[in-house]
């Protein structure tokens, strides 16, 4: 929570920080493809337990624009390729899956005139995605719906199925973006960003379960969760 409010302060600090500038506002939609990948380690009680997935990306969104805050609203799907190992005991899974989620980005933003019709401005805010839809098919298996909860995966140390929520999932965004005028009151955004997601409460339940296995109270964790995505869109300033 804390690095949550310091984000939002920094991004109430950037918006004010600019004086007699001019000031618009704009709103539009667009689409966006994107990659990111997970990849963590866990080392504890004699085991080493690993974790990659690499996911691919898609979405459409639409956006407000306030010249230095732009807030947007994202319909996001994925398709992902993963793999869990557990060291010591020989254990490996791996499979495919999909997903969903809602997402709502607040970014900072400070524009650059290049030219009448050039402006570039860099970027950093914050997003949160909320699940919709997560399926797993394991290889060799039928495929099974985290949605509708199921009793063969996905339990946390006491037993009990993950609810949808347990994939909710908080991002760290930078990067830049450019925006070129076509005709009148219409212009072009493209944004390039990089997102570095934080643990989720799957993930906070995983390590629980591998304290649990392993008898270690306080094992190793280290890894990332993050990746790049385009977004190109068309806006209109009032």
């Amino acid at each position: 929570m804390k690095k949550i409010l310091i984000i939002l302060i920094l991004l109430v600090v950037l918006s004010n920080s600019v004086f007699g500038a001019d000031f618009s506002l704009s709103t539009g939609a667009g689409g966006l493809l994107g990659y990111n990948f997970t990849r963590y380690t866990m080392e504890g009680g004699g085991l080493t337990s690993y974790q990659d997935m690499d996911r691919l990306n898609y979405a459409g969104f639409l956006f407000f624009d306030a010249t230095y805050v732009e807030l947007a609203v994202l319909f996001q799907g994925g398709s992902n390729t993963w793999v869990e190992k557990l060291g010591g005991l020989s254990f490996s899974d791996k499979g495919t899956g999909l997903e969903t989620s809602l997402g709502i980005s607040l970014l900072g933003k400070y524009p650059f005139n290049i030219n009448e019709r050039i402006t570039w401005f860099p970027l950093l805010g914050v997003e949160y995605h909320i699940a919709l839809l997560q399926r797993r098919t394991p290889d060799g298996l039928y495929e099974y719906n985290r949605t509708e909860g199921h009793t063969g995966a996905d339990r946390d140390k006491n037993g009990d199925s993950y609810p949808l929520h347990a994939w909710n999932s908080f991002w760290i965004d930078m990067g830049a973006g450019l925006d070129y005028n076509l005709t009148g009151s219409f212009f072009l955004r493209t944004e390039l960003i990089f997102g570095f997601r934080l643990m989720t409460e799957y993930e906070a339940g995983a390590l629980e379960m591998f304290k649990h296995q392993t008898g270690d109270k306080n094992p190793s964790l280290f890894g990332l969760t993050g990746g790049p995505s385009l977004k190109i869109g068309v806006g209109y300033r009032f």
